[in-house]
């Protein structure tokens, strides 16, 4: 959660992990009208940003063209590596079931008590205190446990790290 009432991504450049409270997310949008808050708020800012970033970002590049990857890009690699090996440790539970598979909730049990611990690694040691903010998007971006929907929200969880790794 943002302290500072500047707007982030004015210069080109991620917002100052500095001026950030950290503290675990809470729901705060629940009907049509809270929709105005959201879209004035530092987060909203901060989202769209990351968006507009990764847009410059890519522009011009080829998908064939060389580059380096970063530490962060490494340790976020080794994340989702660990996560796709966990998926091979839980095979799927034979159920007849017209949505998920019911071993997606054993996966998610799995990342619900690892998931601080996961973000913490990737963070630089002096942005340990955001892992806790940070792994709630982690685990909202897989999707949700008790309706075993698959979740769509990886880009708030990129958004997080990459804000407190550059």
């Amino acid at each position: 959660s943002r302290t500072t009432e500047r707007s982030s991504h004015e210069d080109g450049k991620p917002p100052n992990p500095v001026d950030f409270n950290f503290m675990v997310p809470k729901k705060e949008i629940s009907m049509v009208p809270d929709m105005g808050k959201w879209k004035r708020s530092q987060a909203y800012a901060d989202y769209i940003g990351f968006i507009l970033t990764l847009n410059e970002g890519v522009k011009g590049k080829k998908l064939t063209c060389e580059y380096q990857v970063s530490e962060t890009v490494e340790k976020l690699l080794a994340m989702l590596g660990t996560l796709d090996r966990w998926i091979d440790e839980t095979p799927p539970v034979d159920q007849p079931s017209r949505f998920g598979n019911k071993a997606y909730r054993t996966w998610y049990a799995k990342l619900d008590q690892e998931a601080e611990a996961l973000v913490t690694a990737v963070l630089p040691s002096e942005r340990h205190d955001a892992a806790p903010e940070i792994a709630v998007y982690l685990k909202e971006s897989v999707g949700n446990s008790t309706r075993i929907d698959y979740g769509t929200g990886l880009f708030v969880f990129e958004e997080k790290l990459y804000i407190f790794s550059h």
